[in-house]
């Protein structure tokens, strides 16, 4: 209902469309069974069937694991042809690295069972199977620029390009914040700080410094970095999904988004498309430091190299990096996130928020709403912000409850 409000008719319901790109074919996503077996073939259907039922007679006695907890609810069979190759393209860590607490944040209550049950009886009951959203006209950041609009109607600030370089505390308050601006620095008083920074840089810029070993704790969370190439082809129609997930090792790019099939606006033309290439890495490697002309060049290839479009019809291009954008769950994540948690714990008027500020792997609406209550909380609420997305359903099925 808040991007219903603040966009009004350039927010706009969308039917979601995603498959599954596996060995050359398409798989519908959320799985439908004749879709799948025409795909597979009975004999891999049966394959996967029978190691279903053999971990379900004999589930793993653990799920401390990625691998464990979703072989535990699919069979080994399914998670290695479904699961194993995108997870490790995203995270850059084998799945038996990863802790089972991103599956249950993130796929809660998706088993075999629930994706065929969804699939025959079309319940919406598993958050993963939705299969509709609002979207505005332009994308995402049509919201971010008309919150701005109206904080600067309202009188507020809203300082850009002002990182944050020391946040400067005493006993358990932080009394200001020191903000690099136009070379120089200046320090700002506050009476509350809400930070959706990354908590290792928050950590870092606290002052007086914190112990060694809770800077140490900082230095063990981990990001991947996400950079994102959009291609503009001479081409009407490409494709009709919104997204398509790349589960074959051969190419690099981990998932395919194509912009017009969210919305017409966001074209040049209609004889046009537009697509975005996800790709997941770390600051530092070869695709983060590739030149742009080179990684669309590259894009494009493999573009073409899916059957997907013609190298030749990319008439432009742009790339878009965002650094730690996934908090990574590796067996180290949970111990010093849990010290950091309780070193910030004591500073009244300090709240973190959203995927970075929480090292949690949120999506837009539950970091929103980290935010909204966060507001809250400071007109006397009481509400613990590491609750949000702990619960099975989307929040945006519940607006009624959360307002």
């Amino acid at each position: 209902e808040l991007w219903e409000e603040i966009l009004g008719d350039d927010f706009r319901k969308v039917r979601r469309l995603s498959r599954i790109y596996y060995e050359g074919r398409f798989l519908k996503y959320p799985l439908e069974p004749l879709n799948a077996l025409s795909n597979l073939g009975i004999r891999e259907s049966l394959y996967i069937l029978g190691s279903y039922l053999s971990i379900q007679i004999k589930p793993l006695p653990r799920e401390d694991t990625f691998e464990e907890w979703v072989t535990n609810r699919f069979g080994r069979r399914l998670y290695q042809t479904f699961f194993k190759t995108y997870t490790e393209k995203v995270w850059g860590i084998p799945c038996s690295e990863i802790q089972a607490d991103w599956a249950a944040q993130r796929i809660k209550g998706l088993s075999l069972i629930s994706t065929l049950r969804e699939a025959v009886f079309g319940s919406r009951d598993v958050k993963t199977l939705i299969h509709e959203f609002h979207y505005p006209v332009l994308g995402p950041g049509m919201m971010w620029k008309a919150f701005t609009r109206r904080i600067l109607e309202e009188g507020g600030q809203v300082r850009l390009e002002n990182p944050v370089t020391r946040v400067n505390c005493r006993a358990d308050r932080v009394r200001s914040l020191t903000v690099s601006q136009n070379a120089s620095e200046a320090e700002v008083e506050v009476e509350n700080v809400i930070s959706s920074m990354p908590l290792t840089s928050l950590v870092r810029c606290m002052h007086p410094q914190p112990a060694p070993e809770i800077l140490e704790a900082a230095g063990q969370l981990k990001y991947r970095a996400f950079l994102i190439v959009g291609l503009i082809l001479t081409s009407r129609e490409l494709f009709p999904d919104q997204w398509i997930y790349i589960h074959t090792p051969e190419v690099r790019v981990g998932r395919i988004q194509n912009f017009k099939n969210w919305s017409t606006d966001m074209v040049v033309d209609s004889d046009t498309t537009t697509v975005g290439m996800e790709y997941f890495c770390s600051e530092g490697e070869d695709l983060w430091t590739m030149e742009d002309p080179s990684l669309i060049s590259f894009a494009s290839r493999e573009l073409e190299r899916l059957g997907l479009a013609d190298a030749a019809d990319v008439v432009d291009g742009v790339v878009i990096r965002q650094p730690k954008a996934y908090p990574v769950y590796d067996g180290d994540y949970r111990a010093s996130l849990t010290r950091i948690q309780e070193y910030l714990a004591p500073f009244s008027n300090l709240q973190t928020i959203g995927r970075n500020g929480m090292h949690r792997y949120n999506n837009q609406d539950h970091s929103m709403l980290t935010g909204i209550l966060a507001v809250r909380n400071l007109s006397g609420e009481r509400h613990d912000l590491w609750d949000v997305n702990t619960e099975r359903s989307y929040y945006e099925q519940l607006t009624k409850t959360s307002q």
